[in-house]
């Protein structure tokens, strides 16, 4: 036995191969050198939101006055997205305006992420920088247009710069930190928020995944094999809470949007 676990050890010296970040940085599988360049993230994009076009069309096609399971299912997001994020925050008048996209918004994350746990896929569609800062994008272009609407654009500039109800001095200090959260704070806390969620949880998974094939087959013995039973068990486990994270994630992200827009209105200051 003391052979046994000397030689187990021995093996363990090297480790198991561990995900690191730089497994997010795939390299391209077609149209190498153009830019139309695709890796596998890219594919997963693609091929996620034809699926999920293709099946929300047939839902809608074939939805009913009495719906089934299936249609009953996609109605109770949709409404859950209008009722518990837009109408609450925004109310319903207003609402009506930004339902189409916020619902867009989180059908689009919701599905992304879920791709992380998806047999084929393998990796979250938002677990790279790019998503997340598109749909942060997205949402503060909406934030600017809604609030230079509303203002205009002296106005709605005056209100996020010079804030009312605070002393002429101290607008040199606040200005400037007014200025950076608008243009980067706050788009860059709602990108990273997405992004280091998805990246740290997809990472956690692979961990526990790489544990356990190197305890239970790289290593045959019975004694490692307890702690690869440990791995596979943490492993399903991480795996459930990833569904978790990826329908939480979308909910944040979906009400930070609804807010930061409602936040350009007039009355809301």
């Amino acid at each position: 036995m003391n052979e046994a676990l000397l030689n187990g050890l021995a093996l363990a010296a090297d480790g198991p191969k561990f995900p690191t970040v730089n497994d997010f940085l795939l390299p391209e599988i077609l149209f190498q050198g153009t830019p139309f360049a695709l890796n596998r993230i890219i594919m997963v994009r693609i091929i996620a939101t034809v699926i999920m076009l293709v099946i929300l069309g047939i839902s809608a096609a074939r939805a009913k006055l009495i719906p089934g399971r299936w249609q009953g299912a996609v109605e109770w997001v949709i409404e859950f997205v209008r009722d518990q994020i837009v109408y609450q925050v925004m109310g319903k008048e207003r609402g009506q305006r930004y339902l189409p996209m916020i619902t867009t918004m989180f059908f689009t994350i919701l599905v992304f992420n879920l791709c992380g746990i998806i047999p084929g896929f393998n990796i979250a569609a938002t677990a790279t920088i790019t998503m997340p800062l598109v749909f942060a994008g997205w949402c503060f272009c909406q934030y600017w247009i809604a609030g230079i609407r509303e203002k205009g654009l002296g106005s709605f500039l005056k209100d996020e710069l010079f804030p009312k109800g605070v002393p002429a001095p101290i607008y040199i200090l606040l200005t400037p930190i007014q200025i950076l959260e608008l243009l980067v704070i706050r788009p860059v806390s709602l990108t990273l928020r997405l992004f280091a969620n998805m990246v740290s949880g997809h990472i956690t998974v692979g961990v526990c995944l790489a544990a356990t094939q190197w305890f239970l087959i790289e290593i045959p013995n019975k004694l490692w094999s307890i702690l690869g039973v440990g791995t596979l068990a943490a492993g399903l486990i991480m795996t459930l809470f990833e569904i978790l994270v990826a329908a939480l994630q979308a909910f944040i992200f979906a009400m930070l949007t609804t807010a930061y827009i409602n936040m350009s209105y007039p009355e809301t200051e």
